[in-house]
């Protein structure tokens, strides 16, 4: 993710060393090493002198494995995955053999369910043998004929990698705003297409943010600019058919710490500017009828203080934590609507969390959370009465559809559980019925009554209880025999729902169990338990994912020698927290784009979202914040000692988790561990920090760690 202050000292100083480590990895590469016996891993040890402002830190061997344009580091990273291929060459035709059986569980060729909008059906598509989706609508009726707006295939001929950020049709319908990733790194360029005649405007843009908005004279829209670490920071206003380098400089966030958003109430009338953190947020909103006025700031960002916008009618409602720390849902109005003339509309719960609101002309819909678990609290705004929507299974998510449509009845969500696929679900609030408009088919004769699904509480340490999610084949017995893959998360307040995938099946099918630790750091148990885990708390994070691996452990589920865990990103310095504690704990661990590097990264302000994340980690140029990361940042902390078999995955052009974070702990682990087991580091030169963005790609990533999983127990059929 991020950039150390010891890299500008150091940066001079390793040439001489260069081909002391190049000249063994020359020799792997050359040679077509078939016998395992025979395989040497990559040697990365380089000890640099050099004085620091911090003494402990003052050598970091592989330091020189950020330098992402020496060709030295390439070619070092291209002998960790010739090595990585080398170990699972044996795996190969199994490989693919578990690439067919997931490829052969989805419908190639499938389509989601239309969306109206006004006059049009819009929907997405995708064709057997095309690795990316088809964006199409019709005209006033389904069997219409159908006009293709994007087709992803015919625009990513020639790139390995194709990725769609913004997707905004505008209000008249005539033109399609989208922007384009060709690398991974994030960094999108907005193409304008006029949808009458096929063609795309002169009016293109780089580097723009995550947002956009359209104006409503179909004309003027909205976008923000990125910073060189990738930080939205600027708003600006374009008319189509002008010269993008005069377009208008409407705002410039300065603070760091905030990034900047634009985008549209459902009503259709506002325009709202964001300026957030991860604690505190600032909105201000426009007359969308009325782009070249100015925004108008609904209330000054107050540090912890967030709260987001909803327009109904002539007022606003806002979700807030003020005095809430779960929040709480107030109105006021549009004339008027500064913090004084707030009023509460639902008031705070400690045992609550509210998580987002939908507002329909006479509805409103609040989702809320409660002990884990999401639910979809409706009021009729005509009549005030307030219900509930029931859910069929003890254990399940659902998200919430764009549910564009403001003057609609109907509350569109995609509904799954463990063991239920995906399934969208239109909801009539008048009415309080519900119809099922697609489930996702499962290919190949699956049936949920062959699954069953649980939720247990672990107590942690300190008394607090940690939900696990978990699901097997029914007449699993608690024997301790059971292979059991655990996988978690932690951090931003998010939340790591019981979805359903497919793909597990490959595990559930050889005698897994799948389980998810939904530990402290997530959201799932409210804002409460989120503080619990972060900052000065975050070990709790670590400490309670042990505490389930023991308990799974203890009850029987697993036992240590079959117990693999998992986790991406924050859920990789999860992991590798953990195996930095109790290593013996563990059989195997995969840790995909993992965050390992923690304090070197923190300490690096020019990196994407350094500066952003100081509310999540601390700031360790404050001797507090620094002890603490230190205590537990995963390269830091890597010992002379027994590590489980692990494989690494990272995406060489990730901007939020750097490829050499991944890189540097593998070397570290190679010369420090004192065990026998496997260590694998996989990068993907084509991608970033979501890895492939085209199915197919992404399957066979899969079937290769599903095959280092199963190889482990000698499953290989």
């Amino acid at each position: 993710m991020k950039k150390s202050i010891v890299d500008i000292l150091f940066r001079d100083r390793i040439s001489f060393v260069f081909w002391l480590f190049l000249f063994p990895i020359l020799l792997f590469q050359s040679s077509e090493c078939q016998n395992i016996e025979n395989i040497t891993p990559p040697i990365a040890k380089i000890i640099p002198k050099v004085d620091s402002m911090y003494e402990d830190i003052r050598i970091d061997n592989y330091f020189w494995l950020k330098e992402r344009d020496n060709l030295k580091v390439i070619e070092y990273l291209h002998a960790e995955n010739n090595y990585t291929k080398a170990m699972m060459k044996h795996t190969e035709e199994f490989q693919e053999k578990l690439y067919k059986e997931l490829l052969g569980r989805i419908k190639e060729t499938d389509m989601s369910v239309p969306e109206k909008i006004d006059n049009y059906y819009y929907y997405i598509r995708t064709e057997e043998d095309e690795q990316y989706p088809i964006y199409c609508r019709k005209k006033e009726k389904l069997d219409s004929p159908e006009e293709i707006l994007l087709n992803l295939n015919l625009l990513s001929v020639g790139y390995n990698y194709y990725n769609l950020g913004i997707y905004k049709i505008s209000p008249n319908h005539q033109l399609l705003a989208y922007s384009i990733d060709t690398t991974g790194s994030e960094l999108y360029t907005l193409y304008i297409k006029d949808l009458n005649t096929g063609e795309l405007l002169e009016d293109i843009i780089s580097n723009i943010g995550y947002s956009f908005a359209w104006a409503n004279d179909n004309k003027t829209f909205f976008y923000t600019l990125v910073d060189k670490a990738k930080r939205p920071y600027k708003l600006y206003r374009h008319l189509l058919g002008c010269n993008t380098e005069e377009d208008i400089e409407v705002y410039h966030e300065k603070d760091e710490k905030f990034w900047l958003y634009i985008y549209k109430t459902k009503s259709r009338n506002y325009l709202l500017m964001e300026s957030s953190t991860h604690t505190t947020s600032e909105i201000a909103y426009l007359d969308a009828n009325n782009p070249t006025l100015t925004f108008k700031i609904v209330h000054p960002r107050k540090f912890e203080m967030k709260y987001y916008l909803y327009h109904h009618n002539d007022k606003f409602f806002i979700l807030t934590n003020y005095d809430a720390k779960n929040f709480k849902l107030m109105e006021t109005s549009v004339i008027n609507p500064s913090k004084e003339n707030w009023k509460e509309v639902i008031s705070h719960r400690d045992s609550v969390m509210l998580e987002g609101v939908d507002v329909f002309k006479d509805y409103l819909v609040v989702y809320e959370r409660e002990k884990g678990l999401e639910n979809i609290h409706i009021t009729d705004l005509v009549n005030n009465e307030t219900y509930y929507v029931d859910f069929p299974e003890p254990v399940y998510t659902f998200w919430s559809g764009r549910n564009s449509n403001y003057n609609s009845n109907l509350l569109r969500y995609t509904y799954m559980s463990l063991v239920t696929p995906k399934s969208v679900i239109d909801y009539n609030m008048s009415t309080k019925t519900q119809e099922l408009k697609k489930q996702y088919e499962v290919l190949g004769g699956y049936e949920s009554s062959n699954y069953q699904s649980e939720r247990i509480f672990v107590q942690a340490k300190d008394s607090t209880k940690i939900p696990i999610s978990l699901v097997y084949r029914k007449g699993m017995l608690k024997n301790g025999n059971n292979p059991l893959l655990l996988c978690g998360y932690g951090a931003y307040g998010e939340n790591m729902e019981p979805y359903f995938s497919s793909n597990r099946l490959s595990l559930l099918d050889r005698g897994f169990i799948f389980a998810i630790a939904h530990v402290r750091g997530g959201g799932e148990m409210g804002k409460f338990l989120y503080e619990q885990g972060k900052l000065l708390n975050k070990k709790n994070t670590f400490t309670d994912f042990i505490a389930c691996s023991e308990y799974l452990i203890k009850k029987g589920y697993t036992s240590s020698d079959k117990l693999i865990i998992s986790g991406g990103s924050a859920g990789g310095l999860l992991v590798g927290a953990v195996i930095n504690m109790r290593p013996n704990l563990y059989k195997a661990v995969i840790a995909d784009v993992p965050f390992v590097d923690v304090l070197n990264t923190m300490l690096d302000p020019t990196l994407p979202r350094t500066i952003l994340e100081y509310e999540e980690w601390g700031n360790p140029n404050e001797e507090e914040y620094y002890d603490y990361i230190k205590s537990y940042s995963p390269y830091y902390n890597v010992e002379a000692q027994y590590y489980p078999n692990i494989l690494i995955n990272a995406g060489f052009y990730d901007t939020r988790v750097s490829y050499w974070e991944a890189a540097k702990w593998t070397a570290k682990l190679r010369a420090m561990k004192t065990d026998n087991n496997i260590l694998l580091l996989k990068t993907n030169m084509g991608a970033g920090h979501m890895g492939y963005s085209g199915r197919y790609d992404y399957l066979k990533d899969k079937a290769f760690d599903y095959a280092f999983i199963l190889d482990i127990f000698g499953i290989n059929d």
